[in-house]
């Protein structure tokens, strides 16, 4: 477990020119964990990390959080969870406990929420998760008072990937065999038993299955197991470092299917970055209005502050969830999380990405669900309530 701390130059001056004195106010301690190494690291860099660094240098550019008629300031305590359940424990335990902090933001993905709710159960901190899709929302939440979803449910995820699949094959635009792979851990497997069932109810034929550990570095084999099977779609339930492998080697293996679909990271910059043209017609998790003024500014912010894009699923959702938590100490008041995750549940939001507001779950009602690459952008294509959505495409190949 590593730490790093990020002290801000600017946090005594500006505390003393407001407060017209040498001392300055106490600083908020905000502690942070996630994958800096490890299997998740590629994916927490662009949606996780940078997110809480343009949040930390907004707040307190403008003179950090007024707490009860006080502006105090942000100091970040960082630790890399190494993507290990057990480290990401550790280090929620040693900010509490050792470290003071104020405020502890939610971890990095699917499995490792899951694994820290506990932890921030007993510790009382809200844990808005803002990179965690499942569908034991109503356990978790019933379980853990504190906790709160913002991309939704796997069924929905899941689903609605199978209805764009249905509405292209009812359309005439591609055939009814599919191969599915997933990888095996939380996310993967929890997307597979929900999306088989779908795939299976809306009459299409699974032609191939697999899956694969997290953090497999030789996918060829999967590929050519797929090539093998001659689907009409190919649909993968993948995290960021297979996502980029199961595409290079659809490329290689030349599977030129009408319907090409994988999970996380998709929606990352670097997806298209990698892939350049290729990546035309590519459908995967996600997606964002990508004509929102309110996106486009905060895309814009995120680059300037950070030298890091957005992107176009999960990283608005991070920020919103920052947002959240800054509403709520500042409209408390209060830096008492019993106060805060109250506030949270009786309250909407107004974020980058759009009004939030928790039903009786702690869950996010309205989010992107299925996204597509369409000339140069990740476009959001099916949602649960969010405007800008836009019709897919047929992919043509990998030209």
């Amino acid at each position: 477990m590593q730490r790093r701390t990020f002290f801000k130059v600017t946090t005594t001056l500006a505390a003393t020119l407001m407060a017209g004195t040498a001392f300055a106010a106490d600083p908020i301690i905000v502690g942070a964990v996630a994958p800096k190494t490890g299997p998740l690291a590629g994916g927490a860099a662009v949606t996780h990390w940078p997110n809480i660094a343009l949040w930390v240098e907004e707040v307190n550019a403008r003179g950090g959080l007024n707490v009860g008629g006080e502006q105090r300031m942000l100091e970040v305590i960082e630790y890399d969870d190494q993507t290990n359940p057990a480290e990401t424990i550790k280090a929620v335990q040693r900010l509490a406990t050792q470290d003071n902090a104020d405020i502890i933001l939610a971890p990095y993905s699917t499995g490792l929420n899951i694994a820290a709710a506990p932890i921030f159960d007993r510790l009382g901190f809200p844990q808005i998760t803002s990179s965690a899709a499942t569908d034991q929302i109503g356990e978790l939440s019933g379980q853990f008072n504190d906790m709160f979803f913002l991309l939704g449910r796997s069924t929905d995820l899941a689903e609605d990937a199978v209805e764009v699949l249905s509405d292209l094959r009812e359309a005439g635009e591609i055939g009814n065999r599919v191969a599915m792979v997933n990888v095996a851990d939380a996310f993967g497997i929890e997307l597979m038993a929900v999306g088989k069932p779908a795939l299976e109810a809306a009459g299409f034929e699974l032609v191939y299955e697999t899956s694969y550990p997290l953090g497999t570095q030789d996918l060829s084999p999967v590929m050519k197991a797929v090539k093998a099977a001659e689907p009409d779609a190919f649909v993968a339930w993948s995290y960021p470092p297979d996502t980029f492998g199961l595409t290079e080697q659809a490329m290689i293996e030349e599977l030129n299917v009408k319907a090409f679909y994988t999970a996380v990271a998709t929606a990352f910059p670097s997806y298209a970055g990698r892939f350049g043209a290729a990546a035309e017609g590519v459908m995967g998790i996600g997606g964002v209005n990508t004509a929102s003024p309110e996106f486009q500014d905060y895309a814009a912010r995120l680059e300037a502050a950070t030298g890091s894009k957005p992107d176009y699923w999960a990283s608005g959702m991070m920020y919103a969830s920052l947002q959240i938590l800054e509403n709520a100490i500042e409209t408390t008041g209060s830096l008492d999380m019993a106060e805060v995750t109250q506030f949270i549940k009786d309250n909407s939001f107004e974020t980058v990405m759009g009004t939030i507001d928790f039903d009786e779950q702690n869950s996010n009602t309205a989010y992107w669900t299925v996204g597509q690459w369409q000339g140069g952008e990740f476009k959001g294509i099916k949602e649960t309530g969010r405007e800008g959505a836009v019709a897919p495409v047929v992919k043509t190949g990998w030209e």
